[in-house]
């Protein structure tokens, strides 16, 4: 199959760009705004500009897609702190939406560095900002990370009832394992089996912001939030 066939550009409620797996048959983004979702779900909740000034951030971005997530949090890092280190690791398993960068301009200011990724390159060095995705089953590439490593993570899967095995406690606890004792990992998702799962996993959760969708999004930490 083709999977170029199954991905149809759409136009979220902010005016801004994503794409329909139709294969899915989700998008990813929320369709009342994509771009406001990175924000708002993940860069505000995960204490990014708070994170910048102490001079250097390392951001696991989960199920990366069009990169949204992270591009949005450099562009919030380094409005706080030019001079910040930004680490990002991306975990992806379709190469077939890495192609789809090139074809999206979001109102994010460092996403004009992003569209140098595509399938055949993964990395890439921008002054103080190293991004690199790792193509992959997120459930095995994630084993290969440091304990202990990230201070943020955006976990962005499809969702948990068109990939419950993204949401299992067993990758909970991997994120558990690679999260900073003071890490904060963000998700969309407020469904009751995410929040037992993280909570198996040894993971404490609290209410997320609402953007657009009916519920709350989920933060989780290993401390009391």
């Amino acid at each position: 199959m083709n999977k170029n066939k199954i991905m149809k550009k759409i136009l979220t409620a902010d005016n801004t760009e994503t794409f329909l797996n139709e294969e899915v048959g989700e998008s990813y983004h929320s369709q009342t705004g994509a771009v406001e979702e990175a924000l708002k779900k993940y860069a505000l909740p995960c204490n990014i500009k708070e994170l910048a000034k102490t001079g250097r951030i390392k951001i696991l971005d989960v199920c990366f897609g069009l990169g949204y997530n992270s591009a949005m949090a450099i562009s919030v890092a380094l409005q706080e702190n030019q001079r910040c280190e930004i680490e990002v690791v991306g975990l992806e398993n379709d190469a077939a939406i890495l192609e789809k960068i090139q074809e999206v301009s979001p109102p994010i200011l460092f996403y004009k560095h992003y569209q140098r990724l595509h399938p055949g390159r993964l990395e890439f060095y921008e002054r103080t900002v190293h991004v690199q995705v790792i193509l992959g089953d997120a459930r095995e590439t994630v084993k290969k990370l440091l304990d202990e490593h990230f201070d943020a993570i955006f976990f962005d899967p499809f969702s948990p009832k068109t990939a419950p095995a993204m949401w299992s406690i067993n990758l909970f606890q991997e994120m558990a394992r690679v999260m900073k004792s003071t890490a904060v990992l963000a998700t969309y998702s407020c469904a009751r089996m995410v929040r037992e799962n993280m909570s198996a996993a040894g993971l404490i959760y609290d209410e997320g912001p609402i953007v657009g969708r009916r519920g709350p999004g989920t933060v989780a930490t290993k401390w009391k939030y």
